[in-house]
């Protein structure tokens, strides 16, 4: 499946640092602006780019595949830690949230049905933003994501130091408790909070299962509506599925931005 894509668009320039830039994935153009899928890459916030949905699976086989359901996608882009450490991504991922806006009415895109879905990295980056009180989106899909990071910590104690928790705070978790549960969503989930679909596999040694289940937790005791999807035998960033599974969790991923974006519902 093809797609337009308006590559390599600016849309935030912070003095000392490099411009910040996204590709816009299209479906055709309709009368009706579209809906929009904020993607947020992952890499442990140190590597990655917005060209590749993930590691495993083709641009058409993720972006076009969102598309094809009728949303225009903004594959964004942030700082990565070796240039800047937290919260720095959360404003690039706000930036790119205001070029949206922005440039609704040019691209055909609908400002009021914003969905952020980030895998790892970018799962804890859109689970931030949407857990932000100030940030209005429709839902966060977040796929496999650290969402406590002092409970990473305990998980990478015997891993190399330091890691990617530690380089994207600038420093140890161990070292920052009150900066390491500012910068981890499990904190900062409150009442009101936009619908979160989360997902993760059982096999995961990268980021353990119990990341997304304690998160999961924490949204339902805040009477937060949640999806949960937790996969056997499947290891970070999909790692282990067959074709047909991998589909399946897209489809179920985007059935949830289809709900929270129709336009006939109120807003959660």
């Amino acid at each position: 499946m093809t797609h337009r894509i308006l590559r390599d668009l600016p849309f935030s320039v912070v003095p000392g640092f490099r411009p910040i830039s996204l590709d816009l994935h299209l479906p055709e153009p309709t009368d009706a602006p579209r809906p929009v899928v904020l993607q947020l890459h992952g890499g442990g916030w140190r590597m990655g780019s917005r060209t590749s949905f993930s590691p495993l699976v083709s641009v058409d086989d993720s972006f076009g595949r969102i598309v094809a359901a009728g949303f225009a996608v903004v594959a964004a882009d942030y700082r990565l830690s070796g240039e800047a450490v937290y919260p720095a991504q959360l404003d690039d991922a706000r930036a790119a949230l205001a070029w949206i806006c922005e440039h609704a009415t040019e691209h055909g895109l609908d400002p009021e049905r914003i969905v952020l879905w980030g895998g790892s990295a970018g799962g804890t980056i859109a689970a931030l933003v949407g857990l932000d009180p100030t940030v209005s989106v429709r839902g966060v899909i977040d796929w496999y994501g650290p969402t406590d990071l002092r409970a990473m910590a305990e998980h990478t104690a015997d891993q190399p130091h330091p890691t990617r928790e530690d380089l994207w705070l600038g420093t140890a978790v161990e070292d920052a408790p009150e900066l390491a549960d500012a910068a981890s969503p499990v904190n900062r989930v409150h009442a009101g909070a936009p619908p979160f679909h989360l997902a993760h596999g059982l096999a995961d040694t990268d980021v353990p299962a119990s990341q997304t289940t304690t998160l999961a937790d924490a949204l339902r005791a805040a009477d937060v509506p949640v999806e949960l999807e937790l996969v056997p035998d499947v290891g970070h960033f999909w790692k282990g599925a067959d074709p047909s599974l991998s589909d399946s969790l897209f489809d179920r991923a985007i059935a949830f931005a289809l709900r929270v974006t129709d336009p006939t519902e109120r807003p959660s």
